[in-house]
């Protein structure tokens, strides 16, 4: 019955209730785990949560200002009190602060935009004055251009492509997008390469504002002073420090002259708000824009170009600033060489009480409390380690050079990365490496949501069915967007991001109303969910920490690999499908027998056809993981020796890294997974077997045949790297 039992928890088949035996523990082993867990949950306390967050986001603290580093100290004293060991590692880092922003519309008619958000009433974190940072996109570069205005809707790729059906080119001009769509930087990035010389990024109010809901104080969306700040720094080439591509940033580190600097953009950018933005939208004319492409203010949205005629300098005090990272460290009693790394990061934009103080004071009072168990005698087995960030806002900069001045290192010796951001109410999130996926699934069914008494697998799938999809309990893939980034993308460290949200909506990101304010009437009020977010990421933890086996689980991360070339192999025949449809309609002269000749549009054109690919190299890797990984499950791993489990438990803490290229991904090599990676025209949202699927989407076929052959050896590995696996524990 016992081996039994292991067998389903290794497939994926049960989950486990608060008296069922959790994976990586024997039966023993795994009652005291959950007692241990469930005398952790007892002790923790929300007051400390909204004590915490009122401390950390009374004033702004961004990187290198003074409040900032006063955060750090502070957190690094409690930390000291707790038991832990603390160093304050800095980093010095190219920061860009805003000396001059100014857009005018100087033609058919004149406007200065305001660029100012306005203080509310009943909220004093808004009435700070000089100490708020100015709104602005953080490595925009410098510029003072005049052009003619273009709307570009949200400026992703197919925007780009239904301006140029209707035979519009941005060259020469200035751009304006709506927030939303795609990461930020993608908006300049693309913009710049299709010629333009400047661009505008507004918040629509569609999006995050009157059309949602009440706008701040009276409820939780943005008004129309409100204006989100944001880096716009070219992270899906690499984050991090730009002077330093590859290396950490010490103090004396050798860096690249700014100009040379690839990830700073290459026109200027600057994002206003709706109010600014609406007289820029009416001087429009041209095409009326696309039903899609509307927002909600009172104008009929217009393309251009012109006859608007917009005027934007920007200058900036580009200054290395210090970045410091508090790493507090609690040593494990068994394997101290094997470490759990837990992370968040402290800078903002401004207050940042949602973004990211809320996640922040979640990881203080989960370490709080572990430190109490330890001083009490339940010390744990592993080491663990708590990482608060510093300048995680303008390109992920603290962690990034963190990873990279310890690389080596944490290859050897971390297990797992574990990371959180901003918090507020409703549903678990979870993203990460599938091998974990079977671990997190039990700790979400003994966890109970707040508000409806239920396990939070149960209400997220309950979602899930909501929004059309199955009831099962499973990891999203992480793509980049907060400090795991470098853990897994760059490192090969298995990694899990989670946070609660989906309720607490509102349009205070990066503004100066992301306050405690807005967080305790609007986000989170009673902080329920933070204290939710601290026993979910602590029990994640502490599982770690204890296993007597690491709970990395194969089946279902098998399961997952097949789905991801399931989809790149159909996003193949659906462009083969599209193109086939296309080139019939052109040969019909169907495009222009219905085209409004009111309303003319650019002639269709013939579009070359899309070849097939051989995908056999990695069908059959993956038919033979199957059957290794199969081996591997049927595996009794607890009745293994303690020699044997240690020699087991380095070879799990390594499946990761197999999935690395050291050559990376094609025209950007810093990212080195072979799985996961951003999107390189989205930013922050994920490619799954990205060096496949983006030489398939940009139809270099040459390339994406080659990128076949890397994933199929990459897979290849890791099966031998299973096969080790199976040696050692028969």
């Amino acid at each position: 019955m016992k081996n039994k039992l292991l067998l389903l928890l290794f497939l994926g088949v049960i989950s486990v209730s608060a008296q069922d035996q959790i994976i990586g523990f024997s039966e023993k082993a795994s009652d005291a785990q959950l007692q241990l867990e469930a005398d952790y949950e007892k002790q923790l306390s929300s007051d400390n949560l909204d004590q915490w967050m009122k401390r950390m986001a009374a004033e702004p603290h961004w990187v290198g200002t003074e409040y900032g580093e006063k955060n750090v100290k502070w957190m690094e004293k409690q930390f000291k009190s707790w038991g832990y060991k603390t160093r304050i590692d800095t980093y010095h880092v190219l920061f860009p602060y805003p000396k001059v922003r100014s857009l005018e519309l100087t033609a058919p008619t004149q406007y200065t935009a305001k660029l100012e958000a306005v203080a509310v009433e009943g909220d004093p974190y808004t009435a700070q004055g000089d100490k708020l940072l100015p709104s602005y996109n953080a490595f925009s570069t410098d510029g003072d251009v005049e052009a003619e205005l273009v709307f570009v809707n949200y400026g992703i790729p197919s925007d780009y492509e239904e301006l140029e059906k209707l035979g519009i080119d941005v060259k020469g001009k200035i751009v304006i997008a709506k927030y939303y769509g795609s990461w930020r930087g993608i908006k300049p990035k693309l913009a710049a390469e299709k010629g333009a010389i400047g661009c505008i990024i507004y918040s629509d109010p569609e999006d995050d504002g009157y059309y949602q809901g009440d706008v701040y104080p009276k409820g939780a969306f943005k008004n129309k002073t409100g204006v989100q700040r944001g880096s716009v720094m070219d992270m899906p080439l690499y984050p991090g420090d730009v002077l330093t591509p590859g290396y950490a940033a010490t103090k004396d580190a050798e860096r690249l002259d700014r100009e040379e600097a690839p990830t700073i953009t290459k026109i200027p950018v600057l994002p206003i708000s709706y109010e600014d933005a609406q007289p820029l939208l009416e001087a429009l004319e041209g095409p009326v824009a696309p039903a899609s492409w509307r927002g909600a203010m009172p104008l009929t949205y217009h393309i251009g170009p012109g006859p608007a005629k917009v005027h934007l300098k920007l200058e900036f005090d580009w200054q290395l600033k210090p970045a410091h990272n508090l790493i507090a460290t609690l040593e494990g009693d068994e394997f101290p060489d094997e470490w759990i790394i837990r992370g968040n990061h402290h800078d903002a934009w401004v207050h940042g009480a949602s973004d990211p103080v809320s996640g922040m004071v979640a990881l203080m009072e989960e370490a709080r409390v572990v430190g109490q168990l330890a001083k009490k005698g339940n010390k744990p087995k592993r080491t663990l380690v708590y990482c608060a960030w510093d300048a995680e806002e303008p390109g992920l900069i603290g962690s990034t050079e963190w990873v990279e001045d310890h690389l080596p290192e944490l290859q050897e010796k971390a297990v797992a990365y574990i990371n959180t951001d901003g918090n507020s109410r409703g549903y678990l999130g979870v993203g990460g490496s599938h091998s974990l996926q079977a671990m997190v699934s039990q700790v979400a069914n003994v966890v109970t949501d707040p508000q409806k008494g239920v396990s939070v697998a149960e209400r997220r799938k309950a979602a899930n069915l909501m929004r059309g999809g199955d009831d099962s309990f499973t990891l999203s893939a992480l793509g980049s967007g907060s400090d795991y980034t470098p853990f897994i993308q760059h490192t090969g460290i298995a990694s899990l991001n989670l946070g609660y949200g989906g309720e607490g909506r509102g349009g205070e990101y990066h503004t100066i109303y992301d306050t405690y304010s807005h967080y305790t009437r609007f986000k989170d009020p009673g902080f329920d969910y933070g204290v939710v977010l601290a026993n979910t990421a602590g029990r994640l933890t502490l599982r770690m920490a204890n296993a007597e086996v690491l709970p990395f689980e194969l089946t279902q991360w098998h399961s997952t690999i097949e789905t991801y070339l399931g989809e790149v192999m159909k996003t193949l025949e659906d462009m083969r499908s599209k193109v086939e449809k296309h080139n019939k309609l052109v040969k019909a002269d169907a495009y222009q027998l219905t085209m409004d000749p009111k309303k003319p549009v650019a002639p269709a054109k013939m579009k070359d056809e899309v070849p097939y690919l051989d995908f056999s190299p990695i069908q059959n890797v993956i038919a033979d993981l199957k059957k290794s990984i199969e081996t591997f499950s049927k595996a009794d791993v607890l009745a293994l020796s303690p020699a044997k489990k240690a020699q087991l438990n380095q070879k799990l803490m390594g499946l990761e890294q197999v999935l690395l290229q050291e050559k990376g991904l094609p025209r950007r090599d810093w990212f080195k997974h072979q799985i996961y990676a951003p999107g390189f025209y989205t930013g922050y949202g994920v490619k799954t077997l990205p060096g496949v699927r983006e030489a398939i989407e940009q139809q270099e076929w040459k390339e994406a045949q080659e990128q076949i052959g890397v994933l199929a050896t990459t897979l290849k590995n890791f099966n031998a790297q299973v096969q080790q696996l199976n040696s050692l524990v028969q």
